[in-house]
């Protein structure tokens, strides 16, 4: 399955001047909402993840996804593996587990983004299942920025990756596009000017 070729023909694979959510700047974006968007997409997708995660043999009770990002590639995993979904969202600032779900005493739970760049996101939502006496089994997205490994990958974790490195995570592709602090962007010495899309204020 050829990840890159399905976000270019969604208009998920941006290339431009982008400004990323770590005040990085860079000349590719990855817009996962885009690929999303069509069900029988989000569909085949997940199914090529559950079938990596099948594989493994690792036991999975329930999906977690941070909001917002993550909860169509959540939901779509959780579909496809036959499991409950919940999803974890910020609250004050701070990443919380609520209406009305229940994270039972050791239930095993993957923590689902649509991509995983450092992992924070994914580590905050997994620190609360934790709190409520949930096991984190591995990580799972559709996308992997390179800053992490995942299975299958010769990629090492970078310094950034927050992700611990004991447990797995499931990509299908991975995307290493080049970043540049503000100060030292070539895009930005060239006089053209950073847009910042995303679901993080726009």
């Amino acid at each position: 399955m050829n990840i890159e070729q399905i976000y270019k023909d969604a208009d998920a694979l941006l290339e431009g001047h982008f400004k990323l959510s770590s005040g990085n700047h860079s000349k590719f974006y990855l817009q996962s909402a885009k690929v999303l968007e069509d069900p029988k997409t989000a569909k085949i997708l997940a199914d090529e993840l559950a079938k990596m995660i099948k594989s493994s043999g690792i036991k999975v009770d329930a999906i977690c996804s941070p909001a917002l990002g993550g909860l169509i590639a959540g939901f779509a995993l959780a579909t496809a593996l036959d499991v409950r979904f919940i999803f974890a969202e910020r609250v004050d600032g701070q990443m919380t587990i609520r209406r009305g779900f229940e994270v039972k005493e050791n239930e095993n739970y993957i923590i689902c983004e649509d991509i995983i760049t450092t992992g924070g996101s994914a580590l905050e939502a997994a620190k609360q299942v934790e709190n409520a006496g949930g096991n984190i089994v591995a990580y799972a997205a559709l996308a992997n920025r390179g800053f992490c490994s995942r299975v299958g990958s010769d990629i090492k974790a970078k310094d950034n990756c927050k992700l611990p490195l004991d447990k797995p995570l499931f990509a299908l592709e991975d995307f290493t596009f080049e970043m540049y602090s503000p100060d030292d962007c070539p895009l930005c010495k060239a006089g053209s000017v950073a847009y910042k899309p995303g679901s993080r204020g726009n």
